[in-house]
């Protein structure tokens, strides 16, 4: 574990204060918090802790961004141009980011390389060429009458954004929020806010104005709160847990009834038939539906439900592959995990596990903390047989890489375990009868189901959920939908 130390000694020149009107700026407290690396529990940067303030001057700017249509007021394919300049600006440093996106939230370096920066960077690029190819609509009303129906940016966005995939959280609500011409106010999770601000940088040198889009790092409980709060912000486009997603359907009924559309929590049920042609291939994919980013997935594979038939072959099958999953040096191009998110994380992933130990779940493998003499936070991949789908292990999103079994005879049954929780983000079904699965899939309370795969994923399908796990898609064209109004004009002939 002596690469990260290494590494970590070579960062890049992190921008640490806020950007605000296209200048970085420290907090008006002049306060700030420390960003802190995850995998060695030392320092990174101290960066500027903004509070309401500091969130009045970012709304400030964006509202006379907006109002002076120096982004609005471009023709589209204007604006297509520079969100494509953007896109390739992540590309080109890709490098430096994918770094920056290592040392400050854990993740392995390889996946931050490979799958966040391209996908933040694709998000930016398919937005773009949105804007030249998103129409307005002529009513079918009678020849009297010409009525359009156009579609118009809101104003100012708020986009809170979550730690575990940074920059690709914080691409799916700017990128569309831009798209259609609004400006943006970006609070990105005290945990991870370097590459966001990286990001606002790199912004300016793709040709988008200043005061068009601000990043305002700080804690959720007083830049957060401001900004759910502010009465000039149209929309809040947020994702983290259902817990703060409450507090924002406040700050909303609280100030100016702004629309919040939120992306919250999951407990993603993952179903096996016992039809199933090829047991392995199905393990490798509940292990990395599970163990993938240390399990901090709001989709996470977080509940496999097996035919009894064929579950405790396929315990012992995804328990032998855990060993492959075992965290390593973020900064080790091999490792295929790394650290959560932080030591308070790590701490809330054990207790969840000893709970489960005390339900009478059945340990399979794991369940302890590793790599402790670095003083970063790893938590090994942990697997529970015989859970109760009651339990707290079955019921509550733990974040982290543990994986609950439960048995179930017939799919009747397997349904109605995977729709008794309070979340409706995700859910898959693996059978050798397609006919059975697709009718399963349509009988799942989740607003992305997996049939025969999982984690599939592609910038043109909308991405989001049902029940307690919010509303309102990112991704794909019906993204678009939440930025912008739609007006009517009518024209007497």
């Amino acid at each position: 574990m002596a690469v990260a130390e290494r590494v970590a000694d070579q960062h890049p020149t992190f921008r640490t204060l806020a950007l605000i009107d296209g200048a970085f700026v420290p907090a008006a407290s002049g306060r700030t918090f420390t960003a802190i690396n995850p995998a060695t529990g030392k320092p990174l940067a101290e960066v500027a802790a903004c509070d309401a303030a500091d969130v009045d001057k970012a709304v400030a700017a964006a509202r006379r961004a907006f109002e002076d249509r120096r982004w609005s007021g471009l023709r589209p394919v204007e604006r297509k141009r520079a969100l494509q300049r953007f896109a390739e600006l992540i590309r080109s440093h890709r490098d430096e980011l994918a770094l920056t996106e290592a040392l400050n939230m854990g993740k392995p370096i390889a996946d931050a390389r490979s799958i966040d920066v391209r996908s933040a960077a694709d998000c930016f690029a398919y937005y773009g060429e949105c804007c030249d190819k998103v129409y307005g609509e002529v009513a079918p009303t009678n020849g009297d009458n010409l009525a359009l129906v156009l579609r118009e940016p809101l104003g100012v966005v708020g986009c809170v954004t979550p730690w575990n995939f940074p920059m690709i959280m914080a691409a799916w609500k700017v990128a569309p929020a831009l798209a259609m011409g609004n400006s943006v106010v970006l609070k990105p999770a005290e945990e991870s806010p370097l590459t966001a601000l990286r990001l606002g940088e790199l912004a300016l040198q793709a040709g988008i104005p200043a005061g068009v889009f601000n990043v305002v790092p700080g804690l959720g409980v007083e830049a957060g709160r401001a900004l759910g709060l502010h009465m000039d912000v149209d929309a809040i486009a947020f994702t983290g847990s259902t817990e703060v997603g409450r507090y924002f359907m406040r700050y909303s009924s609280e100030s100016n009834l702004k629309r919040a559309y939120l992306e919250l929590g999951g407990k993603t049920a993952f179903v096996v038939a016992h039809d199933v042609p090829n047991l392995d291939k199905v393990a490798e994919e509940v292990a990395a539906g599970i163990f993938f980013n240390q399990g901090e997935m709001c989709t996470a594979a977080s509940r496999l439900l097996a035919d009894h038939r064929i579950k405790d072959e396929l315990v012992a099958r995804v328990a032998a592959l855990a060993p492959r999953w075992m965290p390593g040096d973020p900064l080790d191009p091999n490792s295929r995990a790394g650290a959560v998110v932080s030591r308070e994380h790590q701490g809330r992933i054990l207790s969840a596990i000893a709970e489960g130990v005390s339900s009478g779940a059945r340990l399979v493998t794991g369940g302890t903390a590793v790599h402790e003499e670095t003083g970063g936070a790893f938590v090994a991949p942990t697997v529970f047989d015989g859970v109760d789908p009651f339990s707290p292990l079955a019921q509550k999103e733990i974040f982290g890489p543990v994986l609950s079994v439960i048995g179930f005879d017939g799919l009747d049954e397997a349904v109605s375990i995977a729709n008794n929780t309070v979340y409706g983000l995700g859910a898959a079904v693996w059978s050798g009868d397609l006919s059975a699965a697709h009718k399963v899939a349509r009988r799942f309370k989740a607003g992305v189901v997996y049939v025969n795969c999982f984690d599939a994923d592609d910038i043109t399908t909308p991405f989001g959920g049902v029940k307690q796990s919010g509303f309102g898609r990112d991704k794909s064209l019906h993204a678009l939908d939440k930025y912008c109004d739609l007006k009517t004009v009518w024209t007497r002939l």
